[in-house]
């Protein structure tokens, strides 16, 4: 046994005997290592819950959409609808599919395993004070964002002063719904999981 502990020690010696002789080499490795695992992990999103949420309007002047966006964040997806003129209310919440269209009640496909349906009233993307009712929005009314909890954005209907839209998700995470001004903007907040 204790030829076998001298063999092992031997050992040790001839292989640390082997370096470049550059102690930093070996310094700079270890902290590349080190620098390589997580320290921290994304918090949840504070307020966040998969519970419906609703705002009632500061007025009755319609609110005037301008622009649909979505983005992934570290730890959420983030959607956001924005208003030339100010803030409508909003109804929000996670609905069995399949999603039907305000006014013909059509049957609409949302991508992903959860919607969530946001009606925001009195609100529309076009302007009907002006006689032509020009479009106040004109992006795309269906698409499919880089993100990564939601899979879809999808217009369900501009009737009668209320603008629905679907937000297909991959799972039925927490949201929440924050309003902002300057601009106008109603910012959803979706948890990635």
């Amino acid at each position: 046994m204790p030829l076998r502990a001298l063999l092992v020690v031997a050992a040790a010696l001839l292989l640390g005997g082997c370096g470049s002789g550059n102690e930093n080499a070996a310094t700079v490795s270890r902290t590349t290592v080190a620098t390589s695992v997580p320290t921290t992990s994304v918090p949840a999103l504070e307020g966040a819950s998969t519970d419906p949420v609703l705002w009632k309007a500061d007025t009755t002047e319609t609110a005037l959409l301008t622009g649909v966006r979505a983005a992934r964040h570290p730890g959420f997806d983030r959607v956001v609808f924005e208003f030339r003129n100010h803030l409508p209310g909003y109804d929000m919440g996670y609905v069995e599919p399949p999603v039907q269209a305000d006014g013909s009640g059509a049957d609409v496909n949302v991508a992903g395993s959860a919607i969530l349906r946001l009606r925001m009233d009195p609100a529309l993307d076009a302007d009907l004070t002006k006689g032509s009712a020009p479009l106040t929005y004109t992006g795309p009314t269906r698409f499919s964002p880089d993100t990564a909890a939601v899979t879809e954005l999808v217009r369900i209907g501009g009737f009668e002063a209320t603008l629905s839209w679907a937000i297909g998700v991959n799972g039925k995470q927490p949201f929440r719904v924050t309003r902002l001004e300057n601009p106008a903007r109603l910012v959803i907040d979706i948890e990635t999981g």
